[in-house]
This record gives structure tokens, C-alpha cells and sequence, in this order.
């Protein structure tokens, strides 16, 4: 074969292993790797990269572990932060300079969860997280209820209600008007009994029945239970936990049942009021005219106002 034929056939066939190279997955896989690496080379050499590695532990948050405390029971973990290098120097590259706000960071999980535990009562979020929850325990009060909704809205705060399951079978409009406003929809066992008292055959029929007529109201299922009064015992955390619900109580109290002034109530509560607080209220006429006062409050101590669910969530608050 001559010189001409050996290079017509040899132009195709270097094409054809070329393309090959190119698709193959090894390369891509190489390719992701590169550029999920720390920009080397130049970026590595610039002195603003170099300020960036060598002050980024002064930014950096570890994360915390949830735990059983000896007093407060389960509080739940919370998210670590770690800056992202080579993101932040892409954002600080065009001017050229160090600035602590251009920082990109990667939120880091705990190593323990609040899975990993055994069961027991939440009363609050992790004390470093910058939120508040409030609970309506709802098993009366439907005069009240309309208008707290409307405060709610106006402030675009969610809350989490706990229904009582024969509140819920017999107010369905409520019930449902609460679900429709995006809040957080909880069970508080099915006829209010005191569940310190309550046989384990009963709870468990109490928290059964109560799913099934939020479910049926409101299509929700529920994922946490608030025992009425705050009555329980071991083991009716125990049979919660067995059927998929966390049981929640509080760590600030209205005690909006014993129809204390606005002033007091809010005074009662903003004196109290912390990182992580379950704030328990019922629909009264003393939380209603109290509410918003405490909503403008608690968002002037740079606190969220979110449901229990994205209080005890991992999830850092970035500001």
C-alpha cells in the first residue's frame, strides 16, 4: 500500500478513536473532576485566593449534633457552614479585594440526626437557630379563628395547628380553611383526654382516629402530635413515634385560656421569647387581639417565623 492510500485511511481512523476518546465517560467524569477542584495554577497563586483559604475558618459555623438534653429532650441538629473557595473567589475576582459578604458558603450536616435518637418530646429548635413556631391548639375557638388567619396572611407567617380530630370531623371549613393557608396542620388526639391517664390501646386509638378525620378533611397526614394539656408519659411518646409522629410541646406559654389583657399576654411572651421558642396559644379572644402585636415583636429581634417542621429542620438560616 503507497503513502497516499496509507493516509486516507489513517485520517478516518484517527477521527473515529478521537471521537470515541471525547464521549467516553471516563473523560466527562475527568472533566467534572477538574472543575470541582480548587482552581489551581493561577487562582492558587493570586494573593486574593490566598486571603480567601487563609481567613475562611474565621467565617466557617460547625455543625451541631442533635442530643437529648437532660432537661429540654430532643433538640434537634443544625447545619454547619464551610466557604466555598473557589466559589467566593469567583464572586471577589472582578474588583479584586476581600469581601466578607461576597463569601459563598456549603452548608454542612451533623453527624447525628434527630433519627439516630431515641423518642422523646421536642419543646424547642436547636437554641442557635434564629426562629419561632407558634402552636394553636385548636379544639375550640372558632370565633376567633377567621381573624387570626387574616393576621397570619397579612404578615406571611406560618404556623402549625394542632387539631383535635373531633374539631376537625365536625368543623371541616375551618379545618380546611387552615390547610388552604399553607400552615402546618398537627394532631392533638381525637377527644382531648389526658394522656398521662390514657391506657395505650386508647392513645393509640386517640392519635389513629385523629389522622384519619384531618385526612379525610383536609387530605393532610399529619406528622407531629401535641398531647392535650401537655399530658403525656413515656409511652405515649413511644406509640406516637410507632405511628411516624414526633411529639411536640412548647418552651414559652400564652396562657391565653385564663384571658389575661393584650399587654400582659405579649409582655408574658416577649419576655420569654428565645432562639427555637414553641410559643403554645389557643384561638381566644386575649391571642387574637394579642397576635400581631407579637408577630412585629419577635421579627424586631431578627427572628423567623416559621412552622414546627422548618424550625427543627437542619437547615441554617442564611441572612
Amino acid at each position: 500500500m503507497d503513502e497516499k492510500w496509507r493516509r486516507i485511511i489513517a485520517v478516518p481512523a484517527i477521527a473515529v478513536i478521537s471521537y470515541s476518546l471525547v464521549q467516553s465517560p471516563y473523560v466527562d467524569q475527568y472533566i467534572a473532576e477538574i472543575k470541582d477542584r480548587p482552581m489551581e495554577a493561577a487562582s492558587q497563586k493570586d494573593p486574593l485566593f490566598a486571603e480567601i483559604n487563609s481567613r475562611a475558618k474565621e467565617y466557617e459555623q460547625q455543625p451541631k449534633d442533635a442530643l437529648i438534653d437532660p432537661v429540654w429532650k430532643t433538640i434537634p441538629g443544625y447545619n454547619g457552614l464551610k466557604v466555598d473557595l473557589n466559589a467566593s473567589y469567583k464572586k471577589m475576582k472582578p474588583d479584586g479585594l476581600f469581601d466578607e459578604k461576597k463569601l459563598i458558603y456549603q452548608q454542612v450536616p451533623p453527624k447525628i440526626h434527630i433519627t439516630d435518637l431515641k423518642p422523646a418530646p421536642i419543646y424547642k429548635a436547636n437554641p442557635e437557630k434564629p426562629v419561632v413556631s407558634f402552636i394553636i391548639n385548636v379544639a375550640w375557638g372558632n370565633e376567633y379563628l377567621q381573624e387570626i388567619l387574616e393576621i397570619l396572611k397579612k404578615h406571611e407567617v406560618k404556623a402549625t395547628f394542632f387539631l383535635e380530630g373531633r374539631w376537625a370531623k365536625n368543623n371541616p371549613v375551618l379545618a380546611e380553611m387552615i390547610a388552604e393557608g399553607g400552615h402546618e396542620i398537627g394532631n392533638h388526639s381525637y377527644s382531648h383526654p389526658l394522656m398521662e391517664n390514657t391506657s395505650a390501646e386508647k392513645t393509640r386509638e386517640e392519635i389513629l382516629k385523629t389522622n384519619e378525620a384531618i385526612e379525610a378533611v383536609t387530605g393532610v397526614q399529619c406528622k407531629w402530635f401535641a398531647p392535650p394539656s401537655g399530658s403525656f408519659r413515656d409511652e405515649t411518646v413511644d406509640i406516637a413515634h410507632s405511628l411516624k409522629l414526633g411529639t411536640v410541646l412548647w418552651s414559652v406559654d400564652t396562657i391565653d385560656w385564663q384571658k389575661p389583657t393584650p399587654e400582659v399576654l405579649t409582655k408574658r411572651v416577649l419576655d420569654k421569647v428565645h432562639p427555637g421558642a414553641f410559643i403554645l396559644m389557643h384561638p381566644t379572644e386575649s391571642t387574637t387581639r394579642s397576635l400581631e402585636i407579637l408577630i412585629t415583636n419577635i421579627k424586631k429581634k431578627n427572628l423567623h417565623l416559621v412552622t414546627v417542621s422548618e424550625a427543627v429542620s437542619e437547615e441554617r438560616i442564611m441572612h
